[in-house]
């Protein structure tokens, strides 16, 4: 039964791509697959987020406990997509070793969850905190392309971006990635699958401080030369008021 909802989902994806491609015939195959993969976001993002915060279990009390059927109805819509998204990434080369290796352990850890019956509550989890920060990552690109990335907007985003990974899938992720390496009941296959993805959160993590660090870094030197070319106006101004009295 979950593998029928991992290929209905698939089917749905890529009919949410096509008639994408049908409707923006001006824009290009990246452009369609990232508002399949906004699209994603989105809705996995509120699905994981009822899943753990009202419907339950506790991903840090009862990890490696049996799936419920709203966990493993979540995890085949994720697993859909990611196959989707994987297929896309091989066929247009758009993604480098790192992402592909994410990709691959994400459709592991869920394929593992779904055939396994168990650890569904963290393996949710897992995904709320990995995908609450791709609505952003999409956000960013799309103002790229239209033209309204080097603006306040802009800047926001990347903020809101940063702030969300180093909290929730690095900060709240560690407290995660304990509880399942301390649970019983959590198997060893999952618990490798959660080194894993521990690993490549923070491989992502280095790669987006040394990118807020440099672009913090070109935002202050812009300051100090709009701030020096202020005052050379100034005294250029000053100094036409002497020779004009």
């Amino acid at each position: 039964m979950p593998m029928l909802e991992v290929i209905c989902s698939l089917i749905g994806w890529l009919c949410l791509y096509f008639l994408f491609v049908c409707t923006f015939t001006q824009r290009g195959p990246e452009w369609n697959c990232r508002l399949v993969t906004l699209s994603h976001g989105v809705l996995i993002v509120l699905l994981t987020a009822y899943v753990v915060f009202v419907d339950g279990p506790w991903p840090f009390t009862h990890a490696g406990t049996e799936n419920t059927e709203l966990q493993s109805f979540a995890l085949a819509v994720c697993l859909g997509y990611f196959f989707f998204d994987m297929g896309w990434c091989v066929c247009y080369h758009t993604e480098g070793p790192v992402m592909l290796a994410h990709h691959a352990a994400s459709i592991a850890g869920i394929l593992l969850a779904l055939l396994m019956g168990v650890s569904g509550c963290e393996t949710c989890g897992v995904i709320f905190g990995s995908e609450i920060t791709n609505p952003l990552l999409q956000t960013r690109w799309f103002l790229r392309q239209v033209g309204l990335y080097d603006s306040l907007l802009g800047d926001a985003v990347d903020l809101l971006f940063i702030l969300l990974f180093a909290t929730v899938r690095v900060g709240v992720g560690t407290v995660m990635f304990y509880c399942e390496l301390t649970s019983p009941r959590t198997s060893l296959i999952m618990k490798l699958g959660g080194v894993v993805m521990y690993g490549l959160a923070w491989v992502f993590m280095v790669d987006i401080a040394r990118f807020g660090y440099k672009k913090s870094k070109a935002k202050y030197k812009r300051w100090i030369e709009n701030h020096k070319l202020k005052d050379v106006d100034r005294q250029k101004v000053g100094g036409h008021s002497d020779k004009s009295e």
